[in-house]
């Protein structure tokens, strides 16, 4: 006879129960224990402003969220983002955000997804609350959710709320590109100066996406493409003194905002 268990966690040791009632596997005989062959998540994931995505990276996408599906009892909703969901294979890692209300074993899911498919995992779990909150102060959470594959359909309602110190904070990060021009590669410029704009349209109140940024990158420093950072292309002098002014509007803004106390 066979019989299907799930396996389960316990105290000191991880554990298969099965029914008391049953016709042979008495007490104290031995069985054998493997993984049952399963059939691969393959549920239909809810595309955001993606027109195409490559489908070796769906495949990839089906594996995570197979993963954390069989790993994660309880969930609200698992979102794949990030620059791995741009044309073309120039990423480093895959963002994985789970919505979730019960403390999960980050270590154990992260290696479980990057054995499985090779690929470091950036691995976040948020409260449907904390997501909502990160959504109204922080444009770099609008960034994520502008672009993403998630399991569930969502809609999340929010208002944005200035919150000027952590904004400063986030703007310190590109404060970096000025010291080190030339240590950097595109992708890291990118993020730098992403981060700036992103923070500017945020300030103005304005719907922070990928498409928006870089559509407002391109008009601040001139350029014919966002390809242009990406692949080391700026004329340094020629970039800096126009990322310095802007780098400075959006400080004394939010300098000024620090200062009137809201």
């Amino acid at each position: 006879m066979e019989i299907i268990g799930k396996v389960s966690k316990g105290s000191r040791m991880d554990q298969i129960y099965i029914p008391r009632n049953r016709i042979g596997l008495d007490i104290g005989s031995y069985a054998v224990v493997r993984p049952l062959e399963v059939k691969r998540f393959d549920e239909k994931p809810y595309f955001y402003n993606i027109k195409f995505i490559e489908p070796l990276k769906l495949g990839i996408v089906g594996e995570i969220m197979g993963a954390i599906n069989r790993m994660v009892e309880d969930y609200e909703n698992i979102i794949v983002t990030g620059s791995f969901l741009d044309k073309g294979f120039n990423f480093n890692d895959i963002d994985v955000i789970v919505v979730s209300e019960k403390k999960l074993d980050k270590r154990k899911i992260i290696r479980e997804i990057e054995n499985k498919i090779k690929i470091e995992i950036h691995f976040i779990v948020l409260s449907s609350r904390a997501l909502i909150k990160g959504l109204s102060i922080d444009p770099l959470y609008q960034m994520m959710l502008s672009k993403c594959v998630s399991k569930k359909r969502f809609v999340y309602r929010f208002k944005p709320k200035m919150s000027y110190k952590i904004l400063d904070l986030h703007l310190l990060k590109s404060k970096l590109l000025i010291d080190n021009f030339d240590d950097l590669n595109g992708n890291e410029k990118y993020s730098l100066i992403r981060n700036v704009v992103a923070i500017s349209l945020f300030l103005k109140y304005k719907k922070v996406n990928k498409e928006r940024v870089d559509k407002e990158i391109i008009k601040i420093f001139n350029l014919k493409s966002i390809s242009e950072i990406k692949e080391n292309m700026l004329d340094k002098g020629l970039f800096l003194k126009k990322y310095r002014v802007e780098y400075r509007r959006v400080f004394n803004k939010l300098m000024k905002g620090i200062r009137n106390g809201t």
